[in-house]
């Protein structure tokens, strides 16, 4: 095998990062991890430097995480790396294809427009509107427009009296001006996450509740278990995924008694649930994957 030179984009010590750039290691003899916190883009020199490389020389790119939490500066970032894809340097997923996930109600849309079921949905700056949105849905999720793992969600009871709501959403509205308003809908203590490598299926683990908390994240204290949803859910998250051309993801699905609904599409999928949920040893299929694309 001639040598590869394919970096990480991730976050230095954290496992799913660190797993990965072993996997690649072991098969290319090369390894680096990129913050790019610490990366520099010279547009007229054709460089995106980090610790003195020039990742526009590269072979390849695998993007694990793009930060530590969302922010319309982690769109900054993967617009660095779509300058590095224009000189020609392989980055898993597409920039392109990420950015359409970073921003919840850009993720939404897409969904939206390919007829993914998901909870019903309001997004707007109006207090008065999202007061009585939330009124209509009983209990409604409020979410941030960049987030992951649930972080800078709340859950508003929209049986409360018009102070107490207005107080709940002017404190959401004052970190969140754009308001995602999502109904909160019945869920069997769990959810999955739908495994996908270049589109197709892998398999899927469950996040089981272990808390009176309202998700099942595991910074809420949920745990993985094993999962084998029906072909029906398997169909529906494969459709999800295929909107965006990615390379590896997770789908986060919930069934409930109507049918499976997605909640979200992740732009860089999740490795430890795959392995401890489902045995999927997501960094070495990655590697492998990676390395055969660039072999094309």
């Amino acid at each position: 095998m001639p040598e590869l030179k394919i970096a990480v984009v991730g976050i230095p010590g954290k496992w799913s990062t660190e797993v990965l750039a072993d996997a690649l290691q072991a098969r290319t003899g090369f390894r680096l991890i990129v913050d790019m916190a610490e990366a520099s883009l010279d547009l007229s020199g054709k460089a995106l430097m980090y610790r003195g490389v020039n990742l526009c020389e590269l072979d390849g790119i695998v993007v694990k995480k793009i930060s530590a939490q969302y922010s319309p500066d982690t769109l900054n970032r993967l617009e660095m790396l779509r300058f590095v894809e224009a000189c020609g340097v392989k980055v898993f997923s597409p920039a392109m294809s990420m950015l359409g996930l970073i921003n919840r109600l850009s993720c939404t849309v897409t969904l939206r427009q390919h007829d993914i079921p998901m909870p019903d949905t309001v997004v707007t700056e109006d207090i008065d509107e999202a007061m009585a949105t939330i009124r209509d849905f009983s209990q409604a999720v409020c979410k941030p427009l960049f987030s992951t793992k649930a972080r800078g969600m709340c859950l508003i009871d929209g049986s409360q009296t018009e102070d107490e709501l207005l107080t709940e959403l002017k404190a959401f509205q004052s970190a969140n001006p754009v308001m995602y308003i999502q109904r909160k809908i019945a869920l069997p203590g769990r959810d999955l996450g739908m495994v996908f490598l270049g589109g197709e299926y892998l398999g899927s683990y469950a996040r089981v509740n272990q808390s009176d908390s309202w998700n099942t994240t595991i910074n809420s204290g949920g745990r993985y278990e094993s999962s084998n949803p029906p072909a029906e859910t398997i169909a529906i998250a494969q459709r999800a995924q295929a909107a965006f051309d990615l390379d590896f993801t997770t789908v986060d699905v919930a069934e409930t008694e109507s049918g499976p609904v997605v909640f979200e599409v992740s732009a860089f999928g999740g490795f430890r649930g795959a392995l401890e949920g489902a045995g999927i040893d997501a960094a070495a299929l990655y590697s492998d994957y990676a390395i055969k694309r660039l072999f094309r």
